[in-house]
C-alpha cells in the first residue's frame, strides 16, 4: 500500500522512471500458471479457469457460425469494394417533373434488356463497376451528369484501392440511367481528386474537380470527350473544396469552401467568388466567408446549383453528427456583388427509413439535378449505409473488447488462485540501469507483491467453493462470454447491414405477399415490422381471409402495406392475380415464418438467376408408390428434393398467378378448397407440368423461426393429420397433372447457399 501511495505522490519524472523499470523487469516477471506447480494444490481453480476460457471460446465460435458466417461476405472476385474508413458510397438515379418532386428509378417500373431486374432499382452504380473493369475501387461518390443528346454521361469520384486516393471515373447510359457502362478513368493526378463539376462553355466541355491537396482550384478541358482531358488553367490558388459555379444575373458565381479550416469550422465554411467568365479572373465576395460556424447548416456544397422557375437554388451538406449526413437545399434570395442571402427549403426526396439495410440509409451528401429536353428532371445522388469512419470504429471497438476479455480472464485467474506473479531475486540478468536505481527496483517489487496480496484478499472473499463465490465467478464468466461475442461481432461481423445482392450489375425489388386472418394479427405486426426493413422489399400485400381487417396505419412499416380483403376464406387467394402488384418478383411468405433479411436477399438473388423457377426455403422430396408426403429430414436423408413449399418461395407473379388461375387448374383449386390444404403442392405440379426443365431451387436459411408455435393460431397443429391430407392431395394431383420431376441434390451451387 505504501508503494502505491508513494507513486501517487511522485512527480512525472518518477512515474516515467517507474515505467522504464517495468519495461526492464518485464522479462524477469513470471506469470505462474497452476499446471506448473499450483495444479497439484488447487486443481479446481485451474479447471474453473480453463472452463471459463473454453466457454467463452465455444460461445464466440457458435456466435460466429450462427450469426456472422452465414451473412454476406464481400465478393472474393473483386479486388475493390473493401471496408473503407470513408464509407461505402454508391450512386442512384431519380426522376421527376421538377427538382422538388424526385422519385427513385424503381418507381418508374423500368426493366433491363436481359430481364434480370423488374424493376431496375437503386443504386445503379457501385464500386463493382470500376473494380470489374480493372480499376479496383472501394466506393464511388460525388456524381455529376453531362447530357449529350439522348446519352447520359456520369462523372464521379472513384476511391482507388492501390493509391487510396480519388480518381475521376466516367460511365455512360443509353437508357436514361437504367444501366451504365463504365468507360474508364477520365482524370488521374498524383493527388486526390473528387467532385468532378462538368459543364460546357462556348462549345467546349470543362471539368473543375476538387484537388485541394494541390493547393489550387484547376480547370480541365476535354480533348477527346469523355476520357481525355488537359489542364486549361489554374482558376484560384487556394485549397478550395466542392467548387460549384452557375451563371446568374450577368455573372458567373462560384461557391466553394476553404479546407484549411479546422475545429468547428471544418465543413462549416463557405466562400463566394464571381467573374464575367467561368475562365476567370475570379474576385472574392466582400462578405467572405459567408458561413463560418455550424457544420449542420449546409455550408459545404452538396452538388450543382440550379435555376427553377427563375429562382436560384444551392445544395449544401448537413455534416452534423457525421460527414455528409444529408443534403440541404437553399433558395437564394439575394446574390450580387455586395449581398448574399439564402433560406432553406424542402428537398422533396423521401428520407430512407431502412437504416443500414438501405444503400443511402445513413448518409446522402451529393445531388446533381438537371432538366432534360423533354421538360422532366433527372438527378443523380450518392448514398452510404454507414457513417464516416465506421470500419475504423468497428476495429477499435473489437480490439477494445478483446483486451477487456484478456484482462477479465487474468482477473478470474487471480481470483481463483490459478495465476500469480512474482519477480525473481536473481540479479544476474538485471540491467545496469536498475542496479543504479535500487529504489525503482524495490518499488516495482512492492507493486507486484501488492498485486499478489490483493489477489489473496479477493480469493478469500470470492471462494469458488462458497455459494456467493460461485455466483460472482459465474457472473464474470458471463461477462467474458459477452466480451468475446462483442469482439467477434465488431472484428468479423461487417457493418451490420443486410444488403441486397447484385445480379447482372443491377439491383431490383420484390413484393411480399402473406395470407392471414384476425386471430393471427400479432404475428402479422411482428412480420411487417421485420420484413419491411429488408432492402429489396418494395411493398407488403396482406391477403385478409377472415374477420375484421386492420387498418394499414396499425403497422410499424417503412414500406407501403396494402390489405387485400377477400370475400371467401380460401387458400387459393394466395395466388390470385393482383394487377396492383408492380414487381415481377413476389415472395409468398407465411406470416408465422421469421428469418434474416440476408436469407431473403439470397433467395431473391437466386430467383433473379432463374425467374422461371420456384425458389424457396423449405424443400421436400415426394417419391414412393403411392406418393407420400414427408418432412425435410427425409429429403436430407435421400440427399435430394423435387418440391419447394410456396409458403416461403419466390415466383414470377405474372406467370405463376396466371397459371394457378387458369382453366387447367380448376379441378386442383377445387381440391384445395375441399381439403383447405395443398395449395403449395398444386403450384409445384402446375410448374412441373408446364416445363421439362428444372422448376424448383432451394436456398438454405441460416435460421428460421415458426412463431405460430408460440400461439394457438396455427393452421395445422396436428402434424400427422396434416401430412395425411397432403399425401391424399399428391395422389389426386399426380392423376390430374402428371408426375413430379426426379430429385435435385443439395449443395450443388458453387456459393453453397443450398447446402
Amino acid at each position: 500500500m505504501g508503494g502505491r501511495k508513494g507513486m501517487r505522490a511522485e512527480n512525472p519524472r518518477a512515474v516515467w522512471d517507474y515505467c522504464r523499470c517495468c519495461l526492464f523487469m518485464a522479462p524477469r516477471i513470471r506469470w505462474r500458471w497452476a499446471p506448473l506447480g499450483f495444479l497439484a494444490r488447487s486443481p479446481s481453480a485451474v479447471s474453473f479457469l480453463l472452463g471459463s476460457l473454453a466457454a467463452s471460446g465455444l460461445v464466440a465460435v457458435a456466435f460466429f457460425w450462427l450469426v456472422i458466417s452465414s451473412s454476406r461476405r464481400s465478393d472474393p472476385t473483386l479486388v475493390g469494394c473493401r471496408p473503407d474508413s470513408e464509407g461505402s458510397w454508391s450512386v442512384g438515379v431519380y426522376y421527376g417533373k421538377s427538382p422538388f418532386s424526385l422519385s427513385p428509378i424503381e418507381l418508374l417500373g423500368s426493366s433491363n434488356a436481359n430481364n434480370s431486374a423488374w424493376p431496375i432499382a437503386n443504386p445503379v452504380l457501385t464500386c463493382a463497376s470500376p473494380s470489374r473493369a480493372g480499376h479496383p475501387s472501394n466506393f464511388v461518390a460525388d456524381p455529376f451528369l453531362y447530357v449529350q443528346d439522348s446519352v447520359l454521361y456520369l462523372f464521379f469520384e472513384s476511391k482507388s484501392t492501390t493509391t487510396m486516393k480519388g480518381d475521376i471515373g466516367v460511365a455512360r447510359s443509353f437508357d436514361q440511367g437504367g444501366t451504365w457502362e463504365f468507360l474508364g478513368i477520365a482524370l488521374e493526378e498524383d493527388w486526390h481528386l473528387s467532385y468532378p463539376f462538368v459543364f460546357s462553355y462556348q462549345n467546349q466541355i470543362y471539368m473543375m474537380p476538387e484537388g485541394n491537396k494541390k493547393g489550387e482550384l484547376r480547370l480541365y478541358r476535354a480533348v477527346n470527350f469523355p476520357l481525355k482531358w488537359t489542364l486549361e488553367k489554374v482558376l484560384i490558388r487556394k485549397p478550395l473544396v466542392d467548387a460549384s459555379l452557375i451563371q446568374y444575373e450577368g455573372y458567373y458565381w462560384l461557391f466553394a469552401s476553404d479546407f484549411t479550416r479546422f475545429g468547428i469550422e471544418k465543413n462549416a465554411e463557405l466562400e463566394i467568388w464571381y467573374s464575367s467568365s467561368p475562365l476567370g479572373p475570379w474576385k472574392q465576395h466582400p462578405k467572405n466567408p459567408i458561413y463560418r460556424a455550424d457544420k449542420s447548416l449546409g455550408a459545404r456544397n452538396g452538388g450543382r446549383p440550379f435555376i427553377y422557375e427563375g429562382s436560384l437554388y444551392r445544395l449544401g451538406q448537413d455534416c452534423g453528427g457525421t460527414y455528409g449526413r444529408r443534403i440541404q437545399i437553399y433558395k437564394v434570395e439575394k446574390l450580387n456583388r455586395e449581398e448574399f442571402k439564402e433560406v432553406p427549403v424542402k428537398l422533396g426526396i423521401k428520407e430512407p427509413k431502412k437504416g443500414r439495410n438501405a444503400w443511402n440509409g445513413i448518409r446522402y451528401h451529393h445531388l446533381d439535378a438537371q432538366q432534360l429536353p423533354s421538360g422532366n428532371w433527372i438527378a443523380v445522388m450518392d448514398g452510404d449505409r454507414v457513417p464516416s469512419g465506421d470500419s475504423t470504429t468497428r476495429f477499435l471497438l473489437g480490439c477494445t473488447f478483446t483486451l477487456l476479455l484478456l484482462l477479465l480472464i487474468m482477473s478470474i485467474g487471480f481470483f481463483v488462485g490459478a495465476v500469480s506473479c512474482c519477480v525473481t531475486s536473481s540479479r544476474r540478468n538485471e540491467s545496469s540501469w536498475l542496479r543504479t536505481r535500487p529504489h525503482i527496483n524495490l518499488r516495482a517489487r512492492r507493486y507486484l507483491a501488492g498485486m499478489n496480496r490483493y489477489g489473496s484478499s479477493i480469493r478469500a472473499r470470492v471462494n469458488p467453493k462458497t455459494c456467493s463465490g460461485k455466483v460472482v465467478l459465474s457472473f464474470l464468466v458471463l461477462v467474458g462470454i459477452a466480451f468475446a461475442c462483442t469482439s467477434v461481432h465488431f472484428l468479423l461481423g461487417g457493418n451490420g447491414a443486410e444488403e441486397a445482392y447484385m445480379f447482372g450489375g443491377q439491383y431490383s425489388q420484390f413484393t411480399m405477399v402473406t395470407m392471414t386472418y384476425e386471430a393471427r394479427i400479432w404475428n402479422l405486426k411482428l412480420y411487417v415490422k421485420h420484413y419491411s426493413r429488408c432492402e429489396s422489399v418494395r411493398e407488403i400485400v396482406v391477403v385478409w381471409n377472415k374477420g375484421k381487417p386492420p387498418s394499414e396505419e396499425e403497422f410499424d412499416s417503412v414500406v407501403p402495406v396494402r390489405i387485400r380483403v377477400e370475400e371467401l376464406n380460401s387458400l387459393n387467394n394466395r395466388f390470385k392475380v393482383d394487377p396492383l402488384i408492380k414487381t415481377r418478383a413476389v415472395l409468398e411468405l407465411d406470416d408465422d415464418i421469421m428469418m434474416a433479411c440476408d436469407d431473403i436477399e439470397k433467395g431473391f438473388r437466386v430467383w433473379r438467376e432463374n425467374p422461371d423457377r420456384l425458389v424457396g426455403f423449405y424443400p421436400r422430396l415426394v417419391d414412393g408408390s403411392p406418393l407420400q408426403y414427408r418432412n425435410e429430414r427425409y429429403a436430407r436423408g435421400k440427399n435430394g428434393y423435387n418440391v419447394i413449399l410456396t409458403g416461403a418461395a419466390f415466383m414470377d407473379s405474372e406467370y405463376a398467378f396466371k397459371r394457378y388461375g387458369s382453366q387447367e387448374a380448376t379441378e386442383g383449386r377445387a381440391l384445395v378448397n375441399q381439403f383447405f390444404n395443398c395449395e403449395d403442392l398444386l403450384m409445384n405440379f402446375l410448374y412441373s407440368n408446364a416445363s421439362s426443365e428444372r422448376t424448383v431451387e432451394y436456398v438454405h436459411p441460416a435460421w428460421a423461426i415458426d412463431t405460430s408455435k408460440l400461439s394457438t393460431a396455427a393452421i395445422s397443429r396436428n402434424t400427422q393429420v396434416h401430412y395425411d391430407i397432403r399425401t391424399n392431395c399428391l395422389s389426386k394431383f399426380s392423376a390430374l397433372y402428371g408426375a413430379l420431376p426426379s430429385k435435385w441434390e443439395f449443395a450443388s451451387r458453387a456459393d453453397g447457399w443450398d447446402r
